[in-house]
């Protein structure tokens, strides 16, 4: 007869059979399956990032901002470059999770490096939202330039989304060996999407038949002033705040230093091979969807679909048959990447999380592995903060996006100061060109960051200006407690500690009525071979306890006798909390407390009866030289004895 409660055996059955802990080095990632989980956030934004680029240049300067489009790409791909140069030393040096927040707590101590915490936590929980909501766009656009009856979908964005986080939460809680299975595919099916599209507008762009978008088709970004000059019309400012949101697309690049310790040995050079496969892939991808966009004049539209991605993919193919099952194919193939790109934070948060926890910056139970060996309450916290933004934002890409960057590229701009101050401290060879790449790196990635937080504070970047420095103090004050509570239970003590101090000591068996679960009550405080046991019963119904002390006498099943102790008031803690204070007020006389605690594993049991050990244990553990221990018996096998014709037992 098997033992498990039903709540385990529902987990066991969602879940699948639990997992040793011997079995973590078989859960590791070999780097064609990391490139697929670990890298489907970075490589699914270039997505939106050209996008997000489009939508600031297009309402102040028009058509010219296909021009203007493609230099700024180029400055994000030197960007793109200089962040694949830092993270490559990264990953060599510090193979174990946490990116850039170890590397900042190395060379700039732990409080300093929660920035880089708050900074990747806030960054984890924003790309589930972003990735999600820009899948669901991806599904739409597709409605949109199909056309039919699916428009309709319009008014399932959020319930898709919320759908789709909680499915993502369900493949990680497997196991991390299930997640790779499930998410690594969409990576190379968008891969080979996006270069059938780029491969087919390349054909037809040669041959002239390669078609532009309609900038003044309804529902489009309005445009600014037209024009043909590189900078006709526009500022600095919308530039630089361009760029700002064209960085998006290099949003997870840390991913692969955030999850290193989920690579296979040798951890540092797997991750480095695959973080450098990943970033040629990214670069390629964002410079051929900015530069068919030059091309075609996919323009942005205000509702967000359809997508830049998806007109350029119905423009590269056509109508037909074959174009419209080739932008089906793109569509689909955009929104599972995009959907498993919001699998990267639930595979990173949970190893960062557990490591900032170990640090003790963050509750210790997330530290902890689940049934499947992965860090389950990680992975539920991400799920819930997540979906709560999602709710609040209504699955808004252009909304995430305000609070996407900032994130990130703080983490970008720790890891670049941290290695260069790394270097500065060496000397090895090549020991200037790495501390200028990476102070390159640290000073652009911080530009980025005050760039963001300047031009979109009003549209939403305010509220992660707030929540930095207040989940700073937050993870340093819960440090701060975890170091006072292991002052106060860890301070050394004299030999022979251990001993007993107490000259006397009494066992308090609290009598509710008698049964069986006091007589087992009773028969553990024999074994403990106190001076003296004593059953106490408070009597709060006076005509109840004078029947239960009379049942009491009649008995033979104990020799222990009933004290019964005035209770008018009906507060049964603070009375046991008064008796148990005048019994140890000699400072001489250890008090042990026994509570009976009646088991059911029944639902009706549970709602009929009320348990209360928990309550008087925590009231009566405020006191010096009094423990308490509960003692549980189960009620339900007493019944079943019962109906089998034995006679229950005590044990």
């Amino acid at each position: 007869m098997t033992l498990d409660r039903p709540a385990y055996r529902i987990k066991r059955r969602l879940l699948g059979k639990p997992l040793t802990t011997e079995r973590i080095s078989e859960e590791k990632l070999n780097n064609r399956t990391a490139l697929g989980v670990l890298a489907s956030d970075c490589i699914s934004s270039s997505a939106y990032g050209s996008e997000e680029m489009l939508r600031v240049l297009v309402p102040v300067v028009g058509a010219a901002a296909f021009t203007l489009l493609m230099p700024v790409t180029g400055a994000i791909l030197l960007v793109l470059l200089l962040l694949t140069l830092c993270y490559s030393d990264v990953v060599m040096i510090y193979t174990r999770a946490g990116g850039s927040y170890v590397v900042a707590r190395e060379n700039f101590g732990p409080d300093i490096a929660q920035i880089a915490a708050v900074a990747l936590l806030v960054d984890y929980i924003v790309t589930v939202a972003v990735q999600v909501s820009a899948g669901t766009n991806a599904l739409i656009s597709l409605a949109h330039l199909v056309g039919g009856d699916f428009t309709g979908l319009d008014h399932l964005q959020i319930p898709v989304s919320v759908g789709v986080i909680v499915l993502l939460a369900y493949g990680n809680l497997r196991g991390i060996r299930e997640a790779g299975r499930a998410f690594a595919l969409p990576a190379y099916l968008f891969m080979a999407a996006v270069g059938l599209v780029l491969l087919v507008a390349a054909v037809r762009g040669l041959t002239g038949e390669l078609p532009h978008a309609d900038l003044h088709a309804a529902g489009v970004v309005p445009l600014g002033t037209p024009g043909d000059g590189w900078l006709y019309g526009a500022s600095l400012f919308i530039v630089l705040r361009s760029f700002a949101n064209g960085g998006s697309s290099l949003t997870g690049l840390e991913a692969i230093s955030n999850g290193i310790s989920a690579f296979r040995e040798p951890q540092g050079r797997n991750a480095r091979r695959t973080l450098i496969t990943m970033s040629c892939v990214l670069g390629v991808l964002v410079l051929g969807v900015s530069t068919l966009a030059h091309f075609t004049h996919a323009v942005p539209y205000t509702d967000g679909t359809p997508t830049v991605i998806a007109q350029e993919a119905h423009l590269a193919f056509g109508g037909g048959l074959l174009g419209t099952a080739g932008l089906v194919f793109v569509q689909l193939a955009t929104a599972l990447v995009l959907y498993t790109g919001a699998n990267t934070p639930f595979t990173g948060f949970p190893f960062l999380a557990s490591f900032v926890a170990e640090d003790r910056f963050l509750p210790r139970l997330l530290t902890r592995r689940g049934h499947r060996l992965a860090f389950s309450n990680g992975i539920i916290a991400l799920m819930v903060v997540s979906l709560a933004l999602l709710l609040v934002t209504g699955a808004s890409v252009d909304k995430l996006v305000a609070l996407y960057a900032i994130g990130v590229f703080t983490a970008f701009t720790m890891a670049g100061a941290g290695l260069t101050a790394y270097h500065l401290r060496r000397r090895e060879p090549y020991r200037r060109v790495k501390i200028a790449v990476n102070g390159l790196a640290a000073v652009i990635s911080a530009a980025v960051v005050l760039i963001f937080a300047v031009t979109k504070f009003t549209e939403g970047a305010w509220l992660v200006v707030v929540v930095f420095p207040l989940g700073v103090w937050a993870l340093i004050r819960i440090n701060r407690e975890y170091r006072r509570e292991a002052a106060a239970l860890q301070s050394l003590q004299p030999p022979g500690a251990d001993r007993p101090r107490d000259l006397r000591h009494l066992v308090f068996v609290l009598v509710e009525t008698l049964d069986l679960a006091t007589i087992k009550a009773l028969r553990y405080a024999h074994e403990l071979r106190p001076d003296e046991i004593r059953a106490v019963h408070f009597a709060i119904d006076e005509a109840y306890g004078r029947r239960l002390a009379a049942r009491w006498e009649a008995t033979a099943a104990t020799s222990v006798s009933l004290e019964l102790v005035e209770c008018p008031d009906r507060r049964l803690r603070h009375a046991m909390k008064e008796l148990a204070a005048r019994t140890t007020e000699d400072g001489r006389t250890s008090l042990t407390v026994l509570v009976p605690r009646r088991m059911y594993t029944n639902v009706l049991g549970k709602l009929l009866h009320r348990g209360t050990g928990e309550q008087m244990a925590k009231a009566l553990g405020q006191l010096p030289h009094v423990a308490v221990t509960i003692l549980p018996f189960d009620v339900s096998r007493a019944l079943r004895a019962l109906e089998e014709g034995r006679a229950p037992q005590p044990d």
